[in-house]
């Protein structure tokens, strides 16, 4: 089900954003940034700059895989940039842990390094 409204119902019942999270914490970046997407593309409302800040992570580590730190760097400022509005917790991620562990991955980026990607933590939520 994936909505299209102003005000979209909350994105821990959409299965595309669960999966998504599943495929970035299994370090599937490319399928994560294709299952967000699609998600995404037809999203309108505060949603839609969030889901846009966790592909530019995806895409981020995807590139790095990819042994393309330059790209690396460049979709990890977007991704941090864009997710600053959503800080500390949005919709079941902690995205302060996110933030905070993805300036970290830019600084060891930018130092010629492979870090491990920032952890995407869900929250459970108790009103599922």
């Amino acid at each position: 089900m994936v909505q299209s409204a102003t005000d979209p119902v909350a994105l821990t019942h959409e299965p595309l954003y669960l999966h998504g999270i599943e495929l970035y914490r299994a370090g599937e970046f490319f399928a994560c940034h294709e299952v967000l997407e699609e998600l995404w593309t037809p999203m309108r409302g505060p949603h839609r700059l969030f889901l846009q800040a966790l592909i530019h992570f995806a895409v981020a580590f995807y590139h790095q895989q990819r042994r393309n730190p330059l790209g690396a760097e460049r979709q990890l400022r977007k991704a941090l940039r864009k997710l600053e509005r959503y800080l500390p917790l949005y919709e079941g991620v902690d995205t302060a842990t996110l933030h905070r562990e993805g300036r970290e991955c830019l600084r060891r980026i930018q130092a010629g390094e492979t870090p491990e990607p920032p952890r995407m933590l869900l929250q459970r939520l108790l009103d599922s």
